[in-house]
């Protein structure tokens, strides 16, 4: 069936923008600009190497038995920093379990998100502070949560953007689904950027949707959608740029898809051997978004090795702050987890506190 007469929509490209290429030289892109100040280049690579060095240091505190569980980030670096450095400190961010490059960023420490993984910690801590809900890890609910936010800013004439981050897992569920809808509909000012890493844990994206793209989706909600290279940082910060300034003039949601890869396992408890090939994780190494972006910033004379013995010796102080807060943390009191639901504990939560007691006394 073709297109009704008089009928239009939006429109959606196959090509992701792009502003520099996997060799780090600029591309022929003329509608982004990349012409930002020199200390924000500078910071965007920074922001980005210090996030895959917490994260590899998380990794090592999960194998060492210090968190319960990880979800590394490691290879969407450029799609995490990118997206969260333009926007406003004021913009409300739902993140997912997988963006440790948004909390960086944010400036939320790292030791916040490992007491997260460690399971010591049922509240927003620095996360509430820098207007950050906590991590979710239900597939897809914090994108609810995110328009929910938007609608409030929308009453309360806040001039403000809610972001959802979410997997391209998460748009095979029904939550998210509802969100790109009521969003849409309300016309609220929340961007739903989607990190397609190309799997959902082991399920290829091919089996996840027949549409030519994931942003394709986008027009049936009736909103923007847009894809983009999610191992360019500069194109990434373009995008989410534009997306948030549209938003917080009345123009509604945007749909963003990122186009990235995880170079790691699902979680430290995945084995990705088992369902992806050793030349795609090949492929998609040599598309490594550090690398390409410190090539691109010596290129334009910005990148030294004077900035990068600053940053490693950053790292290092970050790295070891981390662990120092981690290892050896004490346990989270069991009875918050009855206490700090409602106001008034209910009949059937106390049943289950006392056996819950009951049975650690007994253990003792």
């Amino acid at each position: 069936m073709g297109q009704l007469p008089g009928i239009t929509g939006p429109q959606v490209s196959l090509e992701p923008v792009q502003l520099i290429g996997p060799d780090g030289t600029p591309t022929a892109e003329q509608r982004y600009s990349r012409d930002l100040p020199e200390e924000t280049l500078s910071w965007l690579y920074e922001q980005m190497v210090l996030t895959r060095e917490l994260d590899i240091e998380l990794v090592n505190l999960q194998r060492q038995g210090e968190l319960a569980l990880y979800a590394s980030c490691r290879g969407q670096e450029a799609a995490q920093v990118g997206a969260a450095a333009p926007l406003h400190k004021t913009d409300w961010l739902f993140p997912q379990y997988r963006e440790l490059g948004v909390f960086v960023t944010r400036g939320i420490p790292a030791w916040h998100v490992a007491a997260a993984w460690r399971g010591t910690w049922n509240g927003g801590m620095e996360f509430t502070a820098k207007c950050c809900a906590p991590i979710s890890v239900p597939i897809g609910t914090q994108a609810l949560h995110a328009v929910g936010a938007a609608m409030a800013a929308q009453r309360l004439d806040e001039h403000s953007v809610t972001v959802a981050f979410v997997g391209d897992g998460a748009t095979s569920e029904g939550d998210v689904h509802e969100a790109l809808n009521f969003a849409a509909v309300f016309a609220t000012p929340c961007v739903f950027y989607v990190q397609n890493n190309q799997w959902a844990i082991s399920v290829p994206l091919r089996r996840q949707t027949a549409a030519p793209s994931l942003a394709h989706k986008a027009i049936g909600y009736g909103m923007p959608g847009i894809r983009v290279d999610g191992n360019d940082p500069l194109a990434c910060f373009a995008v989410m740029t534009e997306a948030a300034e549209r938003a917080r003039d009345g123009g509604g949601p945007t749909l963003i898809e990122a186009v990235t890869y995880r170079l790691g396992p699902h979680t430290t408890s995945d084995d990705p051997t088992r369902y992806r090939s050793s030349a795609e994780l090949d492929h998609w190494s040599a598309l490594d978004p550090i690398p390409r972006y410190r090539s691109y910033l010596s290129n334009i004379g910005v990148w030294s090795q004077r900035l990068e013995d600053r940053i490693a010796a950053r790292s290092k102080r970050l790295r070891t702050e981390l662990r120092d807060a981690t290892v050896g943390a004490g346990d989270v009191d069991v009875d918050e987890v009855f206490t700090a639901v409602y106001c008034e504990i209910t009949p059937e939560l106390q049943q289950q506190r006392r056996a819950l007691l009951a049975e650690l006394a007994r253990e003792r």
